[in-house]
């Protein structure tokens, strides 16, 4: 289901500041820029939007180094012009900055962070999350009961069907959510209110809309155009390079690293096994968390009983597009896919051993220490070359 065709009407301008992402955000950072008198140019570099533009790189700077989301509180006066000026031209340069760099991992990064504040707050604003929960679904409705300050939402299902499934968690599967007359009960949930649950949906499509407005924006941004934004690119990009270092990401890893429920499935599949639902799925999230390219997790099933090479990579796809998170262990015993019995493998017996990614981390971590590891050996090594020469 798209965005819906008709948004509520939002006015507040110190709303549409505090939310500069809502699809209505868009004419407003325009009228911003035309009330205020700025061009984009002057936006980049005019001396008296220096505190403009220190917000957008801070938020920026929030995005790459908290990977769970930028920091809700702001220190920016939205009662104020200035301020309602600050806060919305700030997204808008650092949108600027992600699209100019032409760099996806940072893109992704950046609108993980944005999204993520949004989830957080929408789900403190009771006074006007109806409005904005009707931006990115179709209808919503508010329950009150005893606790007046404490509401339930209920969503259409046509939603909640095609927005669970990028979310894991038993909250997030329809078997386990009251239905009533093709609407789905966001009751509230362990630590979260009803809102914040909804909220927490929401983000999903608030990712989506972010990430198709970005991509659209770099498809029309020139050579000439990204030039301008040279300084604060190089600068967030060493900064993102090093947390990714620091995070030890999925794309280090090579075959020694895989958990063996991974390489079972693998070798299962190519030997013409005729590999389970969970064991295919988790297959291919594994292979979208660890980036993997789509086709070589397609040919990975090249070799299953029943392989249709539209079929694999369509439904590929699906599970790339939709984030799946992999089974974790428990799923995985349950559905017969764990091949590991006590004492085949040292990580697996550890009790903190929850999830094929914590194993995969693991690994990673080890080979990385022991990499540093001899590079500082062989430097320390004294240099034995010019000895023997001068003997």
């Amino acid at each position: 289901m798209p965005m819906p065709l008709m948004m509520p009407s939002i006015d507040d301008e110190g709303l549409l500041s505090r939310y500069p992402f809502l699809p209505q955000g868009k004419e407003h950072l325009k009228h911003v820029l035309k009330s205020n008198g700025i061009t984009v140019k002057e936006l980049i570099d005019a001396p008296w939007l220096e505190d403009v533009r220190a917000r957008g790189r801070l938020r920026l700077m929030e995005a790459v180094v908290h990977k769970d989301g930028i920091d809700a509180a702001t220190t920016v006066d939205l009662s104020s012009d200035i301020g309602k000026m600050t806060e919305s031209l700030s997204f808008l340069y650092a949108m600027l900055i992600v699209c100019a760099s032409f760099n996806d991992r940072l893109l992704n990064r950046w609108i993980e962070g944005e999204a993520s504040r949004a989830d957080q707050l929408f789900g403190m604003d009771g006074e006007n999350f109806l409005n904005l929960a009707r931006c990115y679904i179709s209808d919503i409705r508010e329950v009150v009961g005893q606790a007046r300050d404490d509401p339930t939402y209920w969503i259409p299902m046509n939603d909640f069907i095609e927005l669970c499934p990028r979310i894991s968690g038993h909250y997030w599967r329809l078997i386990n959510r009251p239905v009533k007359e093709g609407w789905v009960c966001m009751d509230s949930g362990v630590g979260e209110t009803s809102r914040q649950r909804t909220a927490r949906l929401l983000k999903e499509r608030i990712r989506e809309d972010l990430t198709n407005t970005c991509v659209e924006r770099m498809s029309r941004i020139d050579e000439e155009f990204a030039s301008l934004f040279i300084e604060p690119i190089e600068r967030v990009s060493k900064l993102l390079e090093t947390q990714v270092q620091d995070e030890m990401p999925m794309t280090a890893a090579i075959r020694e690293d895989w958990p063996p429920c991974f390489e079972s499935a693998v070798a299962e599949l190519n030997q013409g096994i005729n590999v389970n639902h969970t064991g295919r799925v988790f297959l291919a999230a594994m292979c979208s968390k660890m980036e993997i390219p789509q086709e070589q997790a397609c040919s990975f099933f090249a070799n299953a009983p029943d392989y249709n090479a539209d079929t694999t990579s369509y439904q590929i796809n699906q599970v790339y597009e939709r984030e799946y998170t992999p089974h974790g262990c428990s799923a995985l015993k349950t559905a017969a896919r764990c091949p590991v019995s006590a004492g085949d493998d040292y990580l697996c017996d550890q009790e903190w051993m929850k999830h094929p990614l914590i194993y995969l981390r693991a690994k990673q971590r080890r080979r990385y220490q022991e990499d540093r590891y001899q590079d500082e050996a062989q430097q320390s090594e004294p240099d034995t070359t010019k000895q023997d020469n001068s003997s």
